[in-house]
């Protein structure tokens, strides 16, 4: 099998995510799609504001800033210069790390 095709059966899809959220939380799947958009766009609004995000026993999402740099090579002549960016990271806590399994 190639490596796409695995990790393809690996991923769950949003809507997926979505239906098992809502039947764990015993709450319709309008509820927790209304709920997990609501979380998302919370979090991004935060973390663009340069905020750290931190959910107690689970992890902290934030702001990474990176500096621009010169490009060597690029899908355009002369494409030179990546401006100044930002990134959003996560850090899991060590609790949450341990709770992960694998198949490694």
């Amino acid at each position: 099998m190639s490596t796409s095709k695995t990790l393809d059966a690996n991923r769950v899809s949003k809507r997926e995510f979505v239906q098992r959220f809502a039947r764990r939380g015993g709450i319709s799947v309008f509820a927790a799609q209304t709920a997990y958009n609501a979380m998302i766009d919370e979090l991004l609004d935060l973390v663009s504001q340069g905020n750290t995000v931190t959910l107690t026993n689970f992890g902290k999402f934030y702001p990474q800033n990176h500096k621009g740099h010169r490009v060597q090579f690029g899908k355009d002549e002369g494409a030179g210069e990546v401006t100044d960016y930002t990134v959003l990271k996560f850090s899991a806590t060590r609790e949450v790390n341990r709770r992960v399994k694998t198949n490694d």
